[in-house]
C-alpha cells in the first residue's frame, strides 16, 4: 500500500506543471500505482490483483486526490524528496514480490521472474509517461531500471541455488534495489557514459 501511495503522488506530482484536471490526475494516479502490477498478472494468467482486493484502486483514488490538491505543499523540496524514497521502496518491494510470484508459479524460469519483476517496478511509471507525452523512464539515464535488474537478477540467483535462504534473499535484494535507488536520488547519480550512446546532433 505504500508503494501504492507513492507511485500515485508522485505521478501526479510529475505531470502537475502541464496543467491537469482531478480527473486526469487520478487517471494516470491510478495507472502509474497499478499498471506495473495489472501487466504482470495479464502475462502469468492469473486473477489481477486489484480486482480481488478494491482497497488497492480506492488507495490509490485517495492518494491521487490529496496529491493534486496539495500539489504545492508536495512539491517542496523537502517533502518530495521523501516522496521519491519512499517511491523507491515501493519500486523494490513491487519488483521482489512479482519476481517471487513468478517464481512460485513456475513461470518462465528463470528469466521471466527477473522480466516481470522490472515490468511491475516501472511499467506504471512507462504507461504514465506515454499518456502524459514526456520523456520515459528507458529514454533517459536515470538510475532507476537498473537497480531492478540487478535486484531481481540477484533473488532469482538466490531462489534458483539457495532456495532455502528465499526470506533473506528477498530482504537482502530488496533492500539492494532501495539502496541504490536511494543512492542514485541523494547523490544525484545517473547511468555512467560507457552504458549510455550519446545523442545524434539535429
Amino acid at each position: 500500500m505504500a508503494g501504492i501511495v507513492a507511485f500515485a503522488v508522485t505521478a501526479v506530482l510529475a505531470v502537475a506543471s502541464k496543467g491537469i484536471d482531478l480527473f486526469g490526475a487520478v487517471v494516470l494516479g491510478v495507472i502509474t500505482a497499478t499498471g506495473g502490477g495489472t501487466l504482470r498478472d495479464l502475462v502469468l494468467g492469473v486473477p489481477i490483483f486489484w480486482a480481488t482486493d478494491l482497497d488497492y484502486i480506492w488507495v490509490a483514488i485517495a492518494a491521487s486526490v490529496v496529491a493534486f490538491v496539495a500539489n504545492t505543499l508536495l512539491t517542496r523540496k523537502e517533502i518530495y524528496a521523501a516522496l521519491l524514497y519512499l517511491d523507491g521502496a515501493g519500486v523494490a518491494l513491487f519488483a521482489i514480490q512479482a519476481a517471487g510470484k513468478a517464481w512460485g508459479l513456475d513461470f518462465g524460469r528463470p528469466l521471466a521472474p527477473v522480466i516481470l519483476g522490472i515490468v511491475t517496478a516501472i511499467g506504471g511509471g512507462l504507461l504514465r509517461d506515454l499518456l502524459a507525452g514526456r520523456p520515459n523512464l528507458l529514454m533517459t539515464r536515470e538510475l532507476y531500471a537498473t537497480p531492478v535488474l540487478l535486484g531481481c537478477t540477484g533473488y532469482v540467483l538466490i531462489l534458483q541455488f539457495l532456495p532455502e535462504h528465499q526470506v533473506y534473499g528477498a530482504i537482502g535484494c530488496g533492500l539492494t534495489i532501495f539502496g541504490l535507488r536511494a543512492a542514485a536520488i541523494h547523490w544525484n547519480l545517473s547511468v555512467p557514459d560507457w552504458l549510455a550512446t550519446k545523442p545524434k546532433p539535429s
